[in-house]
C-alpha cells in the first residue's frame, strides 16, 4: 500500500476547508469562503511541514476541485496553489470566476 493509498480528503463545511489526512492524521487541507453570489473562493492551502515535498497539496486541490465540479459549484481561485492547478489542468466541468485582480506573472 502506498501513502496515496491512506491519504483521504474529505469537506468540512463547519470549518470551511476540504481537509487531507494521511492515515487518518490531518496532514493539510484547502480553506474557502462562500461569498455573497454563492461562490467558493479559495484563499489559502496548508499543508503540515512533516508531510511537505510529497506532492499533497496537489492531491487535496485536485480532490476538491473535483467536488466542487460535481457539486455545480464556482470557484474563484485566489491561492497560489489553487491557481497553478488551475492553470495546468482542466478539471471537467468546473466553473472558474478568475478574479478580476488575478495578473497572469
Amino acid at each position: 500500500m502506498t501513502e496515496m493509498d491512506r491519504v483521504t480528503v474529505t469537506r468540512n463545511d463547519e470549518k470551511g476547508r476540504y481537509e487531507l489526512h494521511v492515515d487518518n492524521v490531518l496532514a493539510g487541507y484547502t480553506e474557502f469562503v462562500i461569498d455573497s453570489q454563492g461562490r467558493l473562493v479559495f484563499p489559502h492551502t496548508v499543508i503540515d511541514h512533516a508531510y511537505r515535498g510529497r506532492g499533497l497539496a496537489g492531491v487535496v486541490v485536485e480532490r476538491a476541485m473535483t467536488d466542487v465540479a460535481a457539486r455545480g459549484e464556482t470557484v474563484v481561485p485566489r491561492c497560489p496553489v489553487v491557481r497553478k492547478y488551475l492553470r495546468e489542468y482542466d478539471v471537467p466541468g468546473l466553473r472558474i470566476d478568475w478574479p478580476k485582480d488575478f495578473h497572469e506573472v
